[in-house]
């Protein structure tokens, strides 16, 4: 249980973060980015009228290059089916 606590605790302050507009950088893993998005142009596409979309924050992920590769890793390994997706202890180095 205090377990559970732990992650519910770190995903708060990552939210938090997030929502303050930070940058949030996870070592091996990789970086939430909250860039804000100017007013633009656009067009309704059930009418075709233009309209003006208002200024926002999104959210981007951006994956560090450990992560892609060994995401790119396992790729080339064979899964059994029905195998479920385990956490690699390695992951938290």
């Amino acid at each position: 249980m205090e377990s559970a606590a732990l992650v519910e605790q770190v995903l708060k302050e990552i939210t938090d973060s997030l929502e303050r507009g930070e940058n949030v950088k996870l070592a091996s893993f990789g970086t939430f980015l909250v860039p804000k998005k100017g007013s633009r142009p656009g067009r309704n596409p059930q009418t075709g009228e233009e309209v003006l979309i208002t200024p926002r924050r999104v959210i981007f992920f951006k994956p560090s290059g450990m992560l892609i590769q060994r995401l790119a890793d396992a790729d080339h390994q064979p899964r059994n089916a029905g195998e479920s997706a385990r956490i690699d202890p390695t992951l938290a180095e």
